[in-house]
C-alpha cells in the first residue's frame, strides 16, 4: 500500500468548511503543467477516477476509484488513520492564532529556552523569517498550520537534532486533553541567510490512534507489518514490526522496491512525502509533475515484481491543491488504484477505511466486522481461490 502524499482527486462534500471548496489537487496540477506524462499510472486507470489533462481513461483499468473520509480533518494523520480503520469521531485541536500560553509555556519548560513566532506558518517561511534572530538568541521556532500540529524547527548548529527530539518528546507526552494536537513535529534545518533548507532529520510525535487498527489485527494475525517513511511515526509504532525511514522519495522508492523483492509474505505500508512536503505546499507545478513521473517510472518496476499472490494499492491521504489560495492540506477525495489478479477493470467509490479491510481480507482471507471499511477484493479473491484449487 503506498501512499502519494497529498494527491487528492476532487473536494469532498464538505470542502467549504474547510475553506477548500472546488479544490482537486491533480486535476489542477494537470491543467496548470499542460498535461502529465504518467504512462504506468495511466494503463493503469489515474485517468479512469478523474478527468485529467495528459493522462487518458485506461481501456482496461485496474480496480479504481474514489474514497472519502468518514471523520474530520485533512492531514496526513487523519488521513493514514483513516486508511487502517481508525476514524475519529471529532476533530482534533488545531491553532490557526497560535498556541495559547499554557502551551507556549509547556515548551518553554520543556526546552529551557524562549520561543519565536507562535502562529500558523508556510514552514518554509517560517525558517526564512525568524531563522536570524534564531541563531543570534538560541529561542526555539514554534509554528503551526491549519492541521492539528505543533511544530519546532531549530538550526542544527545551534540546537543538536537530538536535543531537539528531546524536546518535542517531552511536549508529546503532556500535551493531553483538549491540547492533544495530532502531531508534533521536529524540523531541524540548516544553511545560512537566504540559503536555509530543512535536513532529512524530520521526526513525527504521533497520538497513539484512539482505537485498533488493521495493522494490529494484521500484526495479531501473525502478519509481518513494515512501514516506510513517516508511517510508523503517525501511528506511534502501534502494531508495526519494522520502520524504515524513507525520509525522501527515493529512498522510500528504494526501500519499497526492496521489500517487495525480499519479503515473502506482509504487509508494507509505504509514504511518498515529497508531493506534499517539498512540493504541494510550495504551489511548485513543475516540481510536483516531476515528483509524479519518478513514481510513475517506479511503479512500473514495481509491476514486474509482482507474483500472482500479490496486491498493490496506491492512494493518497488528502489534498495540497497548488491553485489553492493558501499553502495548507486541502479536503479532498483520494485517487484508489488497486493491482491484484481479478481485478476486473471494476469501478470503486468507498471510505478510505475500505483500504484497510482489503488488505486484511487479502492477508487475513477474513473481514473485521467490528471495525469500519469494506473489502473490495470480493472478485479478485474468488479468482485467486479457483486458481489455488486448480
Amino acid at each position: 500500500m503506498v501512499v502519494l502524499d497529498a494527491c487528492g482527486v476532487g473536494a469532498l462534500p464538505d470542502a467549504a468548511q474547510y475553506g477548500d471548496e472546488g479544490a482537486n489537487t491533480l486535476g489542477h496540477l494537470a491543467r496548470e503543467a499542460g498535461g502529465l506524462t504518467l504512462p504506468t499510472l495511466a494503463e493503469l486507470g489515474l485517468g479512469s477516477i478523474i478527468e485529467l489533462e495528459g493522462v487518458p481513461p485506461a481501456s482496461a483499468p485496474v480496480l479504481h476509484g474514489r474514497l472519502h473520509a468518514l471523520g474530520p480533518g485533512k492531514d496526513s494523520t487523519a488521513g493514514h488513520w483513516e486508511l487502517m480503520g481508525v476514524v475519529s469521531s471529532s476533530p482534533l485541536p488545531t491553532y490557526e492564532h497560535g498556541f495559547p500560553p499554557e502551551v507556549v509555556e509547556l515548551v518553554r519548560t520543556a526546552a529551557g529556552r524562549g520561543i519565536l513566532c507562535n502562529r500558523a506558518y508556510n514552514g518554509i517561511e517560517v525558517i526564512e523569517d525568524f531563522a536570524p534572530r534564531h541563531l543570534e538568541s538560541g529561542e526555539l521556532i514554534l509554528y503551526t498550520s491549519q492541521d492539528s500540529v505543533l511544530q519546532i524547527a531549530a538550526h542544527v548548529d545551534r540546537i543538536a537534532p537530538e536535543e531537539l527530539y528531546r524536546v518535542c518528546s517531552e511536549v508529546r507526552s503532556k500535551l493531553t486533553g483538549e491540547h492533544a494536537v495530532g502531531r508534533v513535529i521536529a524540523r531541524p534545518f540548516t544553511g545560512s541567510e537566504g540559503r536555509f533548507e530543512r535536513t532529512e532529520g524530520r521526526r513525527d510525535y504521533s497520538l497513539s490512534p484512539p482505537s485498533r487498527s488493521y495493522l494490529e489485527e494484521l500484526h495479531a494475525g501473525g502478519v509481518e507489518v513494515h512501514t516506510v517513511g513517516k508511517v510508523g511515526q503517525l501511528f506511534a509504532g502501534v502494531g508495526i514490526d519494522v520502520q524504515h525511514p524513507g525520509a525522501t522519495n527515493s529512498r522510500a522508492l528504494a526501500e519499497t522496491t526492496e521489500l517487495i523483492r525480499s519479503l515473502s509474505h506482509g504487509v508494507v505500508v509505504s509514504n511518498l512525502v515529497e508531493t506534499d512536503q517539498v512540493y504541494g505546499h510550495r504551489h511548485d507545478v513543475a516540481g510536483f509533475g516531476q515528483a509524479l513521473q519518478e513514481i510513475d517510472a517506479c511503479v512500473g518496476d514495481w509491476l514486474g515484481l509482482l507474483g500472482p499472490d500479490d496486491l498493490l494499492v496506491l492512494t493518497a491521504d488528502h489534498g495540497c491543491d497548488v491553485t489553492s489560495p493558501h499553502t495548507d492540506h486541502t479536503r479532498e477525495h483520494a485517487p484508489l488504484l488497486a493491482y491484484f489478479r481479478g481485478h476486473g477493470s471494476r469501478r470503486h467509490d468507498g471510505p478510505l477505511s475500505d483500504v484497510g479491510a482489503s488488505v486484511a481480507d487479502w492477508l487475513l482471507d477474513a473481514e473485521l466486522p467490528d471495525m469500519p471499511g469494506n473489502s473490495f477484493l470480493e472478485a479478485g479473491l474468488a479468482e485467486r481461490s479457483e486458481v489455488a484449487g486448480a
